[in-house]
């Protein structure tokens, strides 16, 4: 494949983000003529990386519509989502749309999770053969220098993520809650926004912060770690090795203790059900969720104290707290603001893609480092 640079380049990262754009469109956005964007064009589609898609008629007259989309022969990469008990592994051409998944449940072994994965991403690299340019990893646990993860909840430690697929041209992996933050910038609720803070909790909580749809990485690459400040018990130790981490005060294992249950074997699953209850009624799953969006509210207000953003996207169990207790989280959220932040406070809203949010973040991390190899 040869090298595409310049304006080309910058048309096919146009038509990434928005496919389905018309020639016409695209010219408007680059500040191109018309002639030189139908030489671009064909470059791209001589490259097999684009191609021109008609639109469904219309029924007026004149030259039909045609819209650039991914070509059917061009390059694909590979997203993998690592949570608490699944993983799944998808197919992305350029433009988002996935080409084919494969999922399957995982019991927590580290030995039998990697090569179920390493064999999925060899069946997939054989049915796109030629065109699979690199895989993205999401992780549930903090990823150090782009590879190793250590994941408390899973009890993984210094796990290699490269494992999967050795000597892969570009391989990127991430934190799963860093990626869901990016998505949402590319794709979902953050597209516009100047400053975004995105909290998403699972097992904990993590986040991450968006500067004009860039992440803020930190001087080691894992800022975000909302979840480790000091904001909950302090009798209470979180397997990170921490003392009161808001992360423990907030997740399935904290409605766990305030219903008197036994630590779950999977607090993303339990919280889910507890928050159910509490939206249909059951008064002891309503009182646990009021009490947990209290201590979520003061957590964000302090978020955005300190980082002045104009939105913050709630993601994970989050955005159920949101629908469990709204009352509760908002006014929790409002008493620990900033007197002057209280006429016009940041947003509180869910985050658009949800489960899809680590998939479409490590498909778009790869892309990203794929661009200058196209």
């Amino acid at each position: 494949m040869s090298r595409i640079e310049g304006r080309a380049l910058a048309l096919l990262q146009a038509v990434h983000a928005d496919p389905g754009l018309t020639r016409a469109e695209a010219a408007r956005r680059l500040g191109l003529g018309t002639g030189a964007a139908t030489e671009l064009v064909g470059r791209l589609v001589t490259a097999q990386l684009l191609t021109e898609r008609p639109a469904p008629p219309s029924g007026s007259r004149g030259r039909p519509t045609r819209h650039l989309v991914a070509h059917p022969a061009g390059p694909v990469v590979l997203a993998l989502s690592i949570t608490h008990e699944s993983w799944r592994l998808d197919a992305v051409e350029l433009g988002g749309t996935a080409l084919a998944t494969v999922a399957e449940p995982h019991t927590g072994r580290v030995e039998a999770v990697l090569p179920a994965v390493a064999q999925a991403v060899g069946e997939l690299r054989a049915r796109f053969e030629g065109r699979v340019r690199g895989l993205g990893v999401s992780a549930p646990g903090t990823v150090l220098e782009g590879r190793y993860l250590d994941a408390a909840n899973l009890d993984w430690h210094a796990v290699d993520l490269h494992a999967v697929w050795p000597g892969a041209e570009v391989i990127v992996a991430d934190n799963d809650t860093t990626l869901a933050a990016l998505a949402e910038g590319r794709r979902g609720a953050a597209v516009d926004a100047a400053l975004a803070i995105h909290v998403r909790i699972e097992a904990g909580l993590g986040g991450a912060v968006l500067d004009g749809g860039r992440l803020v990485r930190g001087a080691r690459g894992v800022a975000g770690e909302f979840g480790h400040m000091p904001f909950g018990d302090p009798e209470l130790t979180c397997p990170c090795g921490a003392r009161g981490c808001w992360g423990i005060a907030v997740d399935g294992t904290a409605l766990a203790r305030l219903l008197g249950a036994a630590p779950p074997a999977n607090p993303i699953s339990y919280g889910q059900r507890v928050l159910r209850r509490a939206r249909s009624g059951d008064a002891a799953s309503r009182a646990a969720a009021e009490q947990i969006a209290g201590t979520f509210g003061r957590g964000v207000a302090g978020l955005v104290n300190a980082l002045d953003p104009d939105l913050v996207i709630l993601d994970g169990l989050a955005t159920d707290l949101l629908e469990a207790a709204p009352g509760a989280l908002e006014a929790a959220y409002l008493a620990g603001l900033m007197a002057f932040r209280r006429d016009l406070p940041p947003r509180l809203v869910p985050a658009e893609l949800r489960e899809a949010g680590p998939l479409v973040g490590a498909a778009e991390q790869v892309w990203t480092a794929l661009w200058p190899l196209l």
